[in-house]
């Protein structure tokens, strides 16, 4: 068992106990548009846009810590290139709730993994709030952050105001917009989903235009209450895995318990499998296959037999549950391993005809190049954990490039007590040969966080530049980019 006293956090950051959860044991500090110092290295004249990333920065107020990694409030870093250099933005996200519990300086809402605090009619009064902590969408002319449980929050693109909760043009009371929306570069098309809990859980599917205006609805029912995270474009279809998990809504309801410990691991129902036609978003076909639990998604495509080819990170069983609850409290000791894995299915009856693990080694936030979305892609980039480090007590502690064609592995190792987000594929904007891979890494060695940029051909030698963040950016979920 690894453990952190945070209250000693500011004595012991220096290295004396080096860890990983250094990151989160303090609500994270915002800083206005500035220019980024770079360590080392050079930005390369191609690399012109903008990288926006989203996580939970604050896990504790008045002294009393969040129940769950997933409830603490998000926080929006934008990191901005031009021919000038980097400026950097971070700020929370203005939610309703996160401006209450400021002004009342305490826990006022429940959320995943914590029931509102107080009295038990609290758990009625203040059910859950929505953290915008997930993911975020860069539209023409707004950013959305993202977070499954609710409406999206628009901010401005430069400055990170937060403007409201923002309905998309079709978010109508009680949908909800997650926060793994799929964007297809050829066409503009948009797409997404949202879960309406009940009885029996409905699942909205949202198609909309570049604008992110949805311009189609569609909704079906699923079997209990499932937790479903993420789904995945494949060429003409959509694909939903809904994984064996569903929720005990009883003591949801009276007010005992919280969501994420009221999700119980069913394996006897196996993997549900959901095939969408994009163009009508009706029904292609449901199936069944062996249960195991995935959060994300690599990707996916129709091969030339007409098959689809999925990949996702996935998990055994939900054990990956309790350790990111544990992440929250500074204390990891649940094993919980993802592996790379690829599935065939028939899209006609949603028949599984195999299932690969790829990558024998624990990944996640795998991703593919924007262009690639929904297609095949030689490339899958991803969280990876170093050979020999503990599955248990660390975070995903480097960053990685699986080749479909030749079967390899290249690995960026960080070094010791240096923790990576998710890479984020950038193609140059001079030369579409050329790609960049950027990661926030935070250096607990000296408390401190970076920006490193990698040739994405190239992830075994040193990046190409590092910038320096001004102040600690807690371990992020989801990030974008968004071209000049």
């Amino acid at each position: 068992m690894h453990t952190i006293d945070k209250k000693s956090i500011k004595k012991a950051w220096a290295g004396a106990i080096p860890t990983v959860t250094f990151a989160n044991a303090q609500p994270a500090t915002e800083f206005p548009s500035t220019q980024l110092p770079i360590i080392s290295g050079k930005i390369p004249d191609g690399l012109r846009g903008t990288l926006y990333r989203n996580g939970p920065a604050r896990l504790e107020r008045g002294g009393i810590d969040m129940g769950h990694w997933f409830d603490g409030d998000g926080a929006i870093l934008a990191v901005n290139f031009t021919d000038a250099g980097a400026t950097g933005v971070y700020r929370y996200v203005q939610t309703s709730g996160y401006q209450e519990e400021a002004a009342a300086g305490k826990l006022l809402y429940g959320n995943y993994g914590m029931t509102a605090p107080g009295p038990i009619w609290n758990q009625w009064q203040k059910p859950i709030k929505n953290a915008a902590n997930t993911s975020v969408l860069a539209l023409p002319d707004k950013l959305l952050a993202l977070w499954e449980g609710g409406k999206p929050h628009a901010l401005d693109l430069q400055t990170l105001e937060t403007w409201g909760e923002d309905d998309l043009g079709g978010l109508t009371k009680g949908l909800n917009y997650s926060a793994h929306c799929k964007r297809d570069k050829q066409t503009g098309e948009i797409f997404n989903f949202g879960i309406s809990p009940g009885k029996n859980a409905t699942l909205n599917i949202y198609k909309s235009d570049s604008t992110g205006k949805i311009i189609q609805k569609s909704a079906y029912q699923l079997d209990g209450v499932p937790l479903v995270h993420d789904f995945v474009l494949a060429g003409q279809y959509i694909v939903f895995f809904i994984p064996p998990v569903r929720l005990n809504v009883l003591p949801i309801l009276v007010g005992i318990n919280n969501y994420s410990d009221s999700l119980e691991w069913q394996p006897r129902l196996g993997t549900q499998i959901l095939v969408i036609d994009r163009e009508t978003l009706s029904v292609v076909s449901r199936g069944e296959t062996e249960p195991w639990y995935q959060w994300h998604f690599a990707n996916g495509y129709v091969d030339a037999s007409g098959s689809v080819i999925v990949d996702i990170a996935r998990y055994e069983d939900f054990q990956t549950n309790q350790y990111l609850k544990q992440v929250a409290t500074g204390e990891t000791h649940t094993a919980a391993k993802s592996t790379l894995t690829r599935v065939h299915l028939h899209p006609q009856t949603s028949k599984v005809t195999s299932i690969q693990q790829v990558l024998n080694r624990h990944c996640e936030f795998p991703t593919v190049p924007q262009q690639n979305v929904g297609q095949a892609s030689q490339y899958t980039y991803m969280s990876i954990l170093q050979t020999g480090t503990d599955i248990s007590q660390e975070l995903l502690n480097a960053i990685a490039r699986f080749d479909y064609k030749t079967e390899t592995l290249t690995e960026a190792d960080l070094g010791e007590n240096r923790y990576p987000s998710e890479p984020i594929h950038v193609q140059d904007n001079q030369n579409p040969e050329q790609s960049w891979l950027l990661t926030v890494v935070y250096d607990g060695n000296s408390h401190s966080s970076e920006l490193w940029v990698f040739d994405s051909d190239r992830l075994d030698t040193e990046p190409l530049c590092k910038l320096q963040l001004p102040s600690v950016i807690p371990h992020s979920f989801h990030g974008t980019w968004n071209p000049a």
